[in-house]
């Protein structure tokens, strides 16, 4: 997790902009993914360094944590005990009270069946603390879990906390759902403000290739509908160690007498390109240092360097200028 500097904890803990609609896509632990908006202004996260107030529109990601349910822990652990009881009666309806227990309940279980207490009891066959857990964690849909909610900042910072909602009220076109933390694994945020007419962004070669399947696509976070005009300037230098340490600039190799298979034809893009598409799915287009269209479909802008192969050791970066109307 990269460190906040000073002037940016400064600014994160301002704050304070009018509410506006967000639009969110929310991915449920049980895979469903439902989009639509929400009236958010901002994400409050209570974190070991205080309390950050961080402006929806600076928000790119919230990846929600499993938050022990703490004011419930003596109940559940004495239900766990309750599991070890000698008579099946009594195991039976501990283990069915604790599987209709809230997410929450699973850390605490979790923690306290690796303590000293559990360790010592004999549970009756069937009715084990490990089964109970393994239970809820299927019924929740829950592999590996962190106990923080982690928030993706400006695609640059990720910071873990507590973002204590109980539900998310979420517009979408068969009426407003309200969905509780619990049912929630992720939530994506795009944003469009409207007083912010031009976006920079950073393609770092080292990351942001067409070609690496992990973060290959810088998301924009800007949702382009169809008919829109998009503008995009870029400009460079970066290395590229998949291509022989060659150099390129948005347009291309940067030795311009080049004759060979990295010269485009037509607008289809060549290698060290800068290169987008609109939506995840999107057919991938040539932007180069300067494009100027109309975008064919509706959905969010992402951008990336073209290249097939990917290489971490790639230096350098294109910044790119980004423009909707």
């Amino acid at each position: 997790m990269k460190k906040f500097t000073l002037l940016f904890l400064t600014i994160l803990l301002v704050g304070g902009i009018n509410a506006q609609n967000a639009n969110l896509t929310i991915t449920l632990r049980d895979g469903d993914v439902i989009s639509g908006q929400a009236q958010m202004k901002s994400v409050t996260l209570e974190t070991k360094y205080g309390k950050l107030v961080i402006p929806i529109k600076d928000v790119n990601e919230i990846e929600v944590g499993v938050s022990p349910d703490n004011a419930n822990k003596t109940k559940y652990i004495n239900l766990a005990k309750q599991l070890a009881s000698g008579t099946e009666e009594l195991a039976k309806k501990a283990f069915d009270q604790l599987l209709d227990a809230p997410i929450g309940a699973i850390p605490i279980l979790e923690e306290f069946a690796f303590s000293d207490e559990s360790v010592e009891l004999v549970y009756l066959p069937g009715y084990s603390l490990n089964e109970v857990i393994n239970a809820l964690k299927g019924k929740y849909n829950l592999q590996n879990y962190s106990p923080e909610d982690i928030i993706s900042i400006n695609y640059q910072y990720r910071m873990g906390g507590q973002y204590n909602f109980k539900n998310i009220s979420l517009k979408t076109e068969f009426g407003t759902l309200n969905i509780p933390k619990e049912k929630i694994s992720k939530i994506e945020v795009f944003y469009n403000d409207p007083n912010n007419k031009n976006l920079t962004f950073k393609l770092i070669a080292s990351k942001h290739i067409s070609g690496n399947p992990d973060g290959g696509w810088l998301r924009t976070g800007i949702y382009v509908k169809a008919g829109q005009t998009i503008t995009i300037n870029a400009s460079g230098i970066i290395t590229l160690a998949s291509l022989s340490n060659n150099q390129y600039t948005p347009d291309g190799k940067s030795d311009e007498t080049y004759d060979g298979d990295y010269i485009a034809k037509d607008n289809y893009p060549t290698y060290g390109n800068v290169v987008f598409k609109i939506g995840e799915s999107g057919e991938i287009q040539k932007a180069g240092s300067h494009y100027t269209g109309v975008a064919s479909r509706s959905g969010v802008l992402y951008l990336s360097i073209y290249e097939t192969v990917y290489n971490p050791a790639n230096k350098g970066y294109y910044i790119v200028k980004v423009a909707v109307k």
